[in-house]
């Protein structure tokens, strides 16, 4: 089955490009502390959590990356879309808009567990340029129990805010998930449904956060994908240019924060010296 074109109003062309004006990038993502309403907040100044966010965006963009996503990563354990209050999109499209503001780059945006409409929300509030989406299509099994694919509900909801200028960084068999229910098709199946329910760039990525994935696997969902492909977990400087050799990007956090621990501060000294090592 031929997908159609897309419709009328609908970004088109090289996602990648048109965001960054360059086919190869880096994205830090800003992973923010837990915001007040998840677990782990413990009654810290929003202001403080803001600024935290607002100092790593700067830290990766000063030193040479292209652009960031901002994720609510300290808000663990995720919890599933539906049950994603809306303090989360409150304080994420503040602290969104903020680094947008001061840093003049497109922004991306994250909300975990794979909650676009959220994540749509905010980006439109923020002005943010793209969203990521961990399951776009199909389903799988994730800590956070069954989780279906969002496109459906997510373009609808995209048209209704006449947002269409917002594009979509999905997913191919996205980590911390088992995909047992989807095992009877092939990983380029798989991706090919991503393409054709409109995502506008592909993301690979390893088994878990940190974890890098196989370069045949790569190299398999970028040929498959046809779009912008990027790897989203597990790039470190000693792998970072034989994966650029084969994707459009790179999306890094883990090995850009001091100690290279996730949760730490973003490390300006090693965002310079992995942009400085890229052959791109």
């Amino acid at each position: 089955m031929t997908p159609s074109p897309k419709p009328i109003g609908q970004a088109a062309g090289d996602a990648l490009t048109s965001l960054y004006g360059r086919s190869k990038v880096v994205i830090g993502v800003v992973h923010l502390a837990p915001l007040p309403g998840s677990p782990r907040y413990q009654g810290e100044a929003v202001e403080a959590i803001y600024q935290r966010g607002l100092d790593d965006a700067k830290a990766y963009l000063h030193g040479g990356c292209d652009g960031v996503i901002v994720e609510n990563h300290g808000d663990i354990p995720f919890a599933k879309p539906d049950d994603i209050g809306p303090e989360t999109s409150a304080y994420m499209s503040v602290v969104s808009d903020r680094i947008r503001r001061a840093l003049g780059r497109p922004i991306g945006i994250n909300v975990l567990a794979n909650a676009a409409i959220p994540a749509l929300s905010i980006a439109s509030a923020a002005g943010a340029g793209f969203i990521r989406v961990n399951q776009w299509a199909n389903a799988y099994v994730a800590n956070e129990g069954f989780v279906e694919g969002e496109a459906a509900r997510a373009m609808r909801f995209r048209a209704k805010l006449r947002a269409h200028g917002i594009r979509i960084f999905a997913d191919a068999h996205v980590k911390h998930g088992a995909h047992a229910i989807v095992a009877d098709r092939p990983v380029e199946e798989l991706v090919k449904d991503l393409v054709f329910f409109d995502a506008d760039a592909i993301i690979a990525t390893g088994q878990r956060t940190g974890h890098a994935a196989d370069l045949s696997y790569i190299r398999m969902i970028k040929e498959a994908a046809g779009l912008p492909t990027l790897v989203g977990s597990g790039v470190t400087p000693d792998n970072a240019n034989d994966i650029l050799g084969i994707v459009d990007g790179v999306i890094i956090a883990s090995a850009l924060k001091h100690d290279g621990v996730w949760w730490n501060p973003v490390d300006p000294a090693r965002v310079t010296a992995f942009i400085a090592g890229l052959a791109r």
